[in-house]
């Protein structure tokens, strides 16, 4: 009996200790599940918003900025005049990336490029803006996602591709003639004026396109390298280069 007693009280005893446990359990898991997905929404909304709303905010802007460049044209006086780089120099065409035309400023900080724009070098190595007729390379920066996400499809460039540049009186259109899919980020050779890395070991007028690589990274650096072919005037219809039609 005295056996039989004590292993009843064991079991009366470990009864409503197990159901505790579980309830204890079953209320950590609720609780770490909830906050799983409540830290999933919001990587997701963090992702929508930078590769998406940050996109749609800065095409906003640079159309904007675009549309006042252009409007400054439309009214200046004829002939050349002093080079205005607050507002925009410009306006890039590059018909492989299918993104129309990219307004491009002075610099290629960070600041500058998320208006959704190109921006040209001033530092480590100062481009050679294309309206001096002078040689050099006239380098250029743009986001590849994010803040209008410029140069996305920068991948999409081959060998023999036109890129265009558009200011308000010419039309200065490039040939690429080489890529370097991949870089380190510190690589400022790739700027060079004579970017001798590209294969070329003398003075030209050279364009050359930087963003970052793999897409949504900021890792390495992606290049292409461009050579002034040609140089045609603006009519007053604006008419687009052929490479553009």
């Amino acid at each position: 009996m005295a056996a039989t007693t004590d292993d009843t009280a064991v079991h009366t005893d470990d009864r409503p200790a197990a159901p505790r446990r579980r309830g204890r359990l079953a209320l950590a898991v609720s609780v770490l599940g909830e906050l799983l997905i409540t830290a999933g929404l919001v990587l997701g909304l963090f992702v929508v918003y930078s590769l998406w709303w940050t996109n749609v905010i800065a095409d906003r802007r640079a159309d904007r900025q675009g549309d006042k460049v252009r409007d400054q044209w439309a009214h200046a006086a004829p002939g050349p005049g002093a080079l205005d780089t607050k507002d925009g120099i410009g306006f890039l065409h590059v018909p492989a990336m299918r993104n129309g035309e990219v307004l491009v400023k002075k610099g290629a900080s960070t600041d500058v490029l998320n208006d959704g724009v190109a921006g040209y070098y001033t530092d480590p190595v100062k481009a050679t803006l294309p309206m001096t007729g002078k040689d050099g390379n006239f380098s250029l920066a743009a986001h590849r996602d994010g803040h209008g996400a410029k140069f996305h499809n920068i991948d999409k460039i081959e060998k023999g591709d036109p890129i265009v540049f558009e200011t308000r009186d010419k039309w200065y259109v490039y040939k690429v003639y080489d890529i370097l899919p991949q870089t380190s980020k510190f690589d400022v050779k790739v700027l060079s004026q004579v970017p001798e890395e590209s294969g070329v070991a003398k003075p030209g007028h050279y364009i050359t396109l930087t963003t970052c690589t793999p897409v949504y990274t900021s890792r390495y650096r992606y290049v292409v390298w461009g050579e002034l072919v040609r140089v045609a005037e603006v009519d007053a219809k604006r008419t687009p280069p052929e490479e553009l039609r």
